[in-house]
């Protein structure tokens, strides 16, 4: 009886060492998961940024390439009209830019991560030809798709610059 005790005893024994490693091994993994993705979710926001304050600049220099690769092929957008754009509206109306925009420079953004979703939320400001400024205040949604973030939803407001003089209405 000593006999089945002890090698029952040793393959318990055995059994529990190796239920101990995967253990530790899944643990390890999960942590080594997780800083991934922390630092994968940082990578993103920061081509997030750099992408909105490359498609701000593009206004005044004509550069649409940025808005070809940032904005997906089904985008829509609405601008400060309240009218509906596409892909193709917005690379055209980027190329026509410079002969309305002087400039136009990212001011701020905020980016939210919603597991492949991502809102930006932001403002440029901007100077047409004509010495007009003010500023665009924007919500951008992106979704990552074939590893790729992209832009599919953008709505624009056009303000005032801050302590722009107001017209009495």
């Amino acid at each position: 009886m000593s006999m089945k005790h002890s090698k029952r005893s040793a393959w318990s024994r055995s059994t529990t060492s190796k239920i101990d490693i995967l253990a530790v091994a899944a643990l390890s993994c999960l942590v080594l998961c997780q800083c991934a993705k922390h630092s994968d979710q940082k990578e993103d926001e920061l081509y997030i940024r750099d992408s909105e304050r490359q498609w701000a600049e593009s206004v005044a220099s004509g550069d649409a390439s940025v808005v070809e690769r940032i904005l997906a092929n089904d985008f829509i957008g609405v601008d400060p009209h309240g009218r509906i754009y596409d892909k193709a509206k917005m690379i055209s109306d980027t190329r026509e830019g410079p002969k309305f925009f002087a400039s136009n420079h990212l001011n701020e953004v905020k980016i939210r991560f919603y597991g492949d979703t991502a809102v930006a939320q932001g403002s440029e400001s901007w100077e047409r030809r004509t010495g007009e400024r003010g500023r665009f205040v924007w919500t951008d949604t992106w979704l990552r798709r074939n590893d790729r973030w992209e832009i599919v939803a953008a709505e624009d407001l056009t303000v005032p610059e801050p302590g722009a003089v107001l017209p009495q209405q």
